[in-house]
């Protein structure tokens, strides 16, 4: 059996144990989710040594007994994690065109729909929680830029396919209600993070942007998404205004790569750590930027930052590891969510940068071969003795079942082009154009003439 047969088998076998475990899980985030961890979190933050004892309990369950979760919070449903599993299941049916698949992918979407944080004009998405972080607490649904930009991927992938020619065989009466709520959604997102995130100049030519609508900005991925964001809804909605705000976000995120190709997770001068999957996020944000403009100046920070990347965020083994500049103590050795993101960021990438081919093949194969559960589901991380094996939807079983459902879309479904974008893509509300490239040079002159930086 090959790799895709295999792969193939593994998405059968973890739909299925997907509708039979349910839609809500236990989280990464469930130690410190209730009253008492967010106490000792907080504590930890104020006075590094009473903290320590205070959260020395949850770490050692961490390290050594994962399923104690379940004293500490509930099982939760988790916004960013129906919009992995919405785009997932989109692409098994670009891949096999059942229709199970697609409806799938719609009830993802409804839920989004019931999900969206309140008390906001537009649709916006955050945590079901309230997270400690060390710049105080997050309230819980509090909108994140670094979630919402998956719910924006996800209604307008499905929404392509809908309008596609053959969605169009399809439905009979082609749903045209259901096209207009996606269509309102999708421009809904796009005004949330250009005007309810908020910008703060840092150059001439850049700004950084809010991790919520409330905080003072910083965080490198967070600019990344919302330049990919804004990007994307510059071209599908026509709306110069979203790409002027993108090119600030990207400047910033060119403007403090390291030397060596790397990027702080922000520019506060303590959050300096390198990890695997916000470098992937940067990455990808970056990959998906230059095959819609090909901006020449992305292209080579993305060059640099490959080279970083498979230089310093791997094992010996060749399979990824969690920091090369850890913030901290680590009680795991490997993390499903790394090789989730890996997997993503090579697909992505593979065909400017050829090197990542083997990676892709070196973790896929990890994968199948270490971290499939007998009941189908992901192990969630390889620890320094034994594994957590407790299912976490956003921790990463919806990411890593979408990142095999991209990879068997790549190699048995619709092909994209050189640069990673599914070739005869769609405006929304409108017709089909050869390529949102050509449309961004039309109207804005070629993209080396866009001068980002």
């Amino acid at each position: 059996m090959n790799l895709q047969d295999k792969t193939s088998s593994v998405l059968e076998d973890f739909t299925e144990w997907l509708a039979r475990y349910g839609e809500t899980s236990r989280d990464h985030q469930t130690f410190f989710a209730g009253a008492t961890g967010q106490a000792a979190k907080a504590l930890y933050y104020r006075h590094k040594l009473l903290g320590t004892a205070a959260v020395a309990p949850m770490i050692f369950f961490e390290a050594f007994l994962p399923s104690a979760r379940r004293l500490f919070h509930h099982p939760t449903r988790f916004p960013i994690a129906d919009a992995h599993y919405a785009m997932g299941f989109a692409f098994l049916f670009q891949v096999t065109n059942d229709e199970a698949y697609l409806q799938r992918a719609v009830h993802f979407l409804n839920e989004l729909k019931k999900s969206r944080s309140p008390g906001f004009t537009e649709y916006c998405w955050g945590y079901p929680y309230d997270w400690v972080t060390r710049n105080g607490m997050i309230r819980s649904q509090t909108p994140l830029i670094t979630s919402t930009p998956y719910a924006y991927e996800a209604f307008l992938q499905v929404y392509e396919i809908l309008e596609s020619e053959d969605g169009r065989r399809r439905t009979e009466d082609r749903n045209e209600d259901l096209l207009e709520r996606y269509k309102q959604i999708i421009e809904s997102i796009a005004r949330h993070a250009r005007f309810d995130i908020k910008d703060f100049k840092t150059s001439e030519n850049a700004s950084s942007c809010s991790y919520t609508p409330y905080d003072g900005g910083g965080v490198i991925n967070a600019a990344a998404y919302r330049a990919f964001l804004l990007t994307s809804a510059s071209q599908i909605l026509s709306n110069d205004s979203y790409f002027n705000a993108a090119e600030r976000n990207l400047n910033f995120v060119l403007d403090n790569q390291n030397p060596d190709g790397s990027w702080f997770y922000a520019v506060d001068g303590v959050r300096d750590f390198v990890d695997h999957y916000h470098t992937c996020f940067v990455m990808k944000a970056l990959a998906k930027i230059h095959t819609l403009t090909g901006h020449a100046a992305t292209l080579e920070a993305l060059r640099k930052g490959v080279n970083y990347y498979l230089d310093n965020l791997f094992s010996t083994d060749s399979l990824p590891k969690p920091f090369s500049h850890a913030p901290r103590l680590t009680v795991y050795k490997r993390e499903l969510y790394d090789c989730a993101e890996c997997i993503n960021l090579c697909l992505l990438l593979r065909s400017r940068f050829p090197q990542l081919e083997t990676t892709l093949e070196t973790v896929v194969e990890g994968i199948l071969k270490d971290w499939i559960k007998p009941d189908g589901s992901f192990r969630s991380r390889r620890l320094h003795v034994g594994w957590d094996n407790v299912p976490m939807h956003r921790w990463a079983q919806s990411q890593m079942f979408r990142s095999l459902a991209f990879y068997l879309r790549e190699f048995r479904g619709r092909r994209t082009d050189d640069r990673g974008q599914a070739s005869q893509p769609r405006e929304v509300g409108e017709q089909r154009v050869e390529d949102r490239r050509s449309k961004t040079q039309s109207s804005r002159g070629m993209a080396e003439q866009l001068k980002l930086r």
